[in-house]
């Protein structure tokens, strides 16, 4: 087996490269030919029942209103029920046929069940289910104190997605219906300060692109992939702890910049309606496969070359000093404007020199000021 194997390794890579180099020329030609069909014969939306998860803000809710606008029948679920209204109210105006708002858990499988018998209840049908929640991360591995994050990253980023369609499958299959999936560019190149979130994308794709063979041409899958956009997530927002705000301390996540998050919500729904396998925002992040595959040592020494600038840049930058007073100890941290801080154990006095600024906690824990 082992001489085999040897003889296969040294056959089959410049074999398969010779193959992919003939063929390409009509795989591209068929490709043209498809999308073109594609983009003359799209699913028509108006009246069909879509199911969007996490559509409270970011993807979610620009991507219930790309589908208003096609005159579809939207289920609105999210945990800020609060915020859903207002969703709702633009949804309506900019013509979606009707709206229903449910406060959910998606990463309960009971409440899953809940939202899509409601749904039933309600329209007899379910055509897309669009699961857009997500819950990124940009500290390193080393940096976490509290590793109940661990779980909850996972449980959002890929059971937060598997639950709700495991319960819809069924009523997918019916209509011969779509799931559609926000994925991202580091479920395949890996990202320093990401790993975790990366981890858990990677799960979600392989899970899907799985999937995807099994319920064949009964069901459609869109795996949406982007780089970095501008959302809410992106700017460090996130909902942890029944619904409490909670803010990673990350000065990136504040002052960065993307691609509008509209204009990847765009493209979801068009290539969903096409029924194009993948959405990628922006398509360029793709030529880093040919690194990954052949000069992967050039992706190392990009990613070390970019942490090490990271941490000259903080050097130099304007840095305020953060001293906190924590049960029997101090703690002493640099921090940049921008940086939140969250701390685990009971706080007794804060004292800052600079400026100020509002921490917020996860549920149970105080607010306090700097």
């Amino acid at each position: 087996m082992d001489l085999f194997n040897s003889v296969l390794n040294f056959v089959v890579p410049p074999a398969s490269l010779v193959m992919l180099a003939f063929s390409w020329p009509a795989l591209c030609f068929i490709s043209g030919l498809e999308w073109l069909y594609n983009q003359f014969n799209g699913e028509i939306m108006e009246d069909k029942v879509v199911i969007i998860t996490g559509a409270s803000s970011g993807i979610g809710e620009q991507i219930a209103y790309e589908y208003a606008k096609r005159r579809a029948q939207l289920v609105l679920v999210a945990r800020r029920d609060t915020r859903l209204r207002g969703i709702a109210e633009n949804a309506r105006f900019l013509g979606a046929k009707h709206v229903l708002i449910i406060a959910a858990d998606v990463v309960k499988e009971e409440d899953c069940r809940r939202f899509i018998n409601e749904t039933i209840n309600i329209y007899g049908r379910v055509d897309h289910l669009v699961n857009t929640v997500s819950l990124g991360h940009t500290f390193s591995f080393e940096e976490v104190t509290d590793t109940s994050v661990f779980p909850q990253l996972l449980d959002i980023n890929f059971w937060g997605n598997v639950y709700p369609t495991y319960v819809a499958l069924p009523y997918l299959r019916q209509t011969h219906g779509k799931v559609i999936v926000n994925a991202s560019v580091e479920s395949w190149l890996p990202l320093p300060r990401m790993s975790l979130y990366a981890a858990a994308k990677a799960a979600l794709v392989n899970f899907y692109e799985t999937l995807r063979l099994e319920v064949r041409d009964e069901v459609g899958i869109t795996i949406a992939t982007h780089g970095w956009i501008v959302s809410e997530m992106s700017r460090g927002k996130f909902m942890v702890d029944e619904g409490a705000e909670m803010q990673w301390k990350e000065e990136r996540e504040v002052q960065a910049s993307g691609g509008p998050v509209e204009d990847f919500a765009r493209l979801i729904v068009a290539g969903a309606c096409r029924g194009d396998p993948y959405v990628k925002y922006p398509s360029w992040y793709d030529i880093f496969l040919l690194y990954r595959v052949f000069a992967p040592n050039i992706l190392n020494w990009t990613f070390r070359l970019m942490v090490q600038e990271e941490l000259h840049s903080s050097a130099r930058g304007g840095l305020f000093h953060l001293k906190v007073e924590i049960m029997e100890g101090f703690c002493w941290k640099e921090l940049h404007q921008g940086d939140i801080l969250v701390v685990q154990l009971s706080l007794h006095s804060v004292t800052s020199t600079n400026w100020n600024n509002e921490l917020r906690y996860p549920s149970g824990k105080q607010k306090c000021t700097l």
